[in-house]
């Protein structure tokens, strides 16, 4: 009886209008402070002197990004299903396009972007996040059967990102990485994945990160410096001790917008990786709290939405929703994280507010899709079809 009359009320109205604001709050905010933690920079880099060229490229993102969402709007969960496999393969081929010279560009010994000419760089690990949902849930509803099995179930798909995770480490792009993984194993445990496989694969992956890490020195400094900051301020401890000068600086209510000190060419990427801290400084904890509230509604409502297409039925649907959960979910918590100190640094943008074309049109396709499940939940309620 509960279950029926909560799922007659969230039927009202034909979208679920608290996260489109969430979203859009994050979207419009990120603007914002985008803007205002790159508007020295633009100055200092452009000959033409235009403190609002990131203000342009991201508002253009924006736009892009919001229509390539309307337009995935109008697609059933059941096409996005039939396209899976197909989108999963092109996103692996463009990881592996990356990787050739003179197409892929290198940037600070990364080599993880495609030039677009005036569009900017592309980033395929961006749109492989999106693929890896919707490729990770059709394979689950597929061998669903198998899902207490280690050779039929999960050998597969451990297989194909295995393949995948490889290719994003020879970028390198640990933190993308550690977002896919994180997004293919949530989705195989919540299609029912056998458990005893599930703990010793999270040992496993335990014992692998770790490996990579002491494996790999300038990762390793990144481990150490996190711990302590403050032993190197002006070397490996840098971007961190900054950001916490940043977030330190702002208090409660924070500087005032537009007048962060800490953007001004001392803190690194303050309006991709490190944009929080900015928003720290200029806003205050007030601010922060208000991010944090927003994409904890927002991940909260992805995981209602798939447990509402879970008790129709909707299997795929489900799985589709809880993995866009997981992913803004888990890449918000650790930019944060960074951003906070509690977690080692990574490159790793935060979404739907961060300064990057590729991760705000992957952002905006996985809402999309995320409100058709809830569009597609509303009208089976009303007993109409989508």
């Amino acid at each position: 009886m509960f279950h029926n009359a909560a799922l007659k009320r969230t039927a009202l109205t034909p979208f679920d209008w608290g996260l489109v604001f969430a979203a859009l709050s994050l979207l419009m905010m990120g603007l914002i402070m985008v803007y205002s933690a790159s508007i020295a920079i633009a100055e200092a880099k452009s000959a033409a002197n235009q403190p609002a060229f990131y203000l342009i490229r991201h508002a253009m993102y924006l736009v892009i990004g919001l229509g390539a969402g309307y337009a995935a709007l109008q697609l059933p969960t059941q096409t996005w299903q039939n396209m899976a496999p197909y989108l999963f393969i092109g996103g692996a081929a463009l990881l592996v396009l990356v990787l050739i010279p003179f197409i892929g560009k290198e940037v600070n010994g990364s080599r993880r972007w495609i030039p677009l000419g005036p569009l900017g760089n592309f980033q395929p690990s961006e749109l492989m996040k999106f693929a890896t949902i919707l490729y990770a849930a059709d394979y689950t509803v597929r061998k669903a059967a198998f899902m207490q099995n280690l050779k039929k179930g999960f050998l597969p798909m451990f297989l194909v990102m295995l393949g995948v995770g490889g290719l994003l480490l020879l970028e390198p792009d640990f933190g993308a990485f550690v977002v896919i993984v994180a997004i293919a194993l949530a989705i195989l445990f919540l299609g029912g994945l056998n458990a005893r496989l599930f703990v010793g694969l999270i040992v496993l992956l335990a014992i692998g990160f770790v490996l990579l890490v002491v494996l790999s020195p300038y990762r390793l400094q990144r481990v150490v410096s996190y711990l302590d900051p403050w032993s190197d301020p002006f070397g490996a401890g840098y971007q961190l001790s900054h950001a916490l000068i940043a977030l330190g600086s702002g208090e409660l209510t924070g500087v005032g917008l537009g007048d962060s000190v800490e953007k001004l060419f001392y803190l690194p990427e303050a309006y991709t990786d490190f944009l929080l801290a900015v928003i720290g400084e200029e806003l205050g904890l007030l601010g922060v709290m208000a991010v944090i509230g927003l994409f904890a509604w927002l991940t909260w409502r992805a995981f209602s939405i798939g447990w509402q297409a879970g008790l129709m039925g909707r299997n795929y649907a489900a799985l589709v929703a809880q993995g866009v959960g997981v992913w803004m979910g888990a890449q918000s918590f650790i930019n944060m994280g960074v951003n906070l100190g509690l977690l080692p640094t990574k490159g790793l943008t935060l979404p739907l507010m961060s300064y990057g074309g590729s991760g705000i049109v992957a952002n905006c396709l996985a809402l999309a899709v995320l409100l058709r499940v809830d569009f597609e939940n509303r009208c089976l309620m009303r007993g109409k079809k989508a």
